[in-house]
């Protein structure tokens, strides 16, 4: 199936960040309609599918179950030792429901991998400063919505981005559910990232004035590297469940 250049970067990033670790039980979720998971089974890995829209799932010979990102997902606990979840956080209405049942259907030492539009690198940090708005989170009046209803079939989810989840959010609920960030990748560095250096070193020297404390506490070097400030459009969370009983 065709996946879009965008999309493909992603899936590369993620399968090369698999393809380093032992094989053993995959979730994707949402998984669309089978692009990654098509990959990942290829890599070795035993891939389950769910999705909120199973009917859009197109792999031949592979089931795929119901589930909802916003509630419980239909799967025992500790069933998996990988989970993937892109493109899906930001289409929820509660990002740490699914976090808390990533941590509930992983097993401990598990790996999880998450993507979420990356609103805070430098252009969307000065559209959000100029506009009050970053590119992926616009203003959509109620009309704007029902035709995004009409034209995915009532499957207004797959369109819309209703939480503009950044990565200071994101690493809070990660570390709430147990979780532990193993390491930050960008899809691709920005385009024409030359234009915004002035701005960046300012930022990151302001940052290297505050106190080492104050910097670890805010984790403003994670929030100035090149793979947040400097990132494209996605940002790619790889983390690792602890083995913390009663998570």
């Amino acid at each position: 199936m065709a996946v879009p250049l965008a999309h493909q970067a992603i899936h590369d990033t993620v399968v090369g960040i698999l393809e380093e670790l032992p094989r053993g039980a995959l979730l994707d979720v949402p998984a669309g309609e089978g692009a990654l998971g098509a990959r990942l089974i290829a890599a070795g890995f035993e891939v389950s599918f769910c999705d909120l829209y199973p009917e859009i799932f197109r792999l031949n010979n592979r089931e795929i179950r119901r589930g909802d990102l916003n509630g419980k997902l239909p799967f025992d606990d500790r069933s998996f030792e990988y989970v993937t979840c892109l493109e899906g956080l930001e289409h929820i209405e509660n990002p740490q429901q699914a976090m808390r049942e990533f941590s509930r259907v992983m097993r401990g030492g598990g790996h999880l991998i998450v993507s979420v539009p990356n609103i805070l690198n430098i252009e969307e940090r000065l559209k959000w400063l100029v506009y009050g708005y970053t590119s992926h989170f616009k203003p959509v009046t109620r009309e704007q919505r029902a035709r995004l209803r009409a034209e995915h079939d009532n499957r207004e989810e797959i369109a819309a981005h209703v939480n503009p989840i950044g990565y200071s959010e994101l690493r809070y609920i990660l570390e709430k559910y147990g979780f532990e960030i193993a390491c930050v990748h960008r899809d691709k560095p920005k385009a024409r990232a030359w234009l915004y250096w002035p701005i960046v070193i300012l930022i990151r020297l302001i940052a290297r004035l505050m106190p080492v404390l104050k910097r670890k506490e805010r984790w403003t070097e994670e929030l100035v590297s090149d793979e947040i400030l400097l990132g494209g459009n996605t940002l790619i969370v790889h983390a690792v469940l602890g083995n913390v009983a009663g998570i």
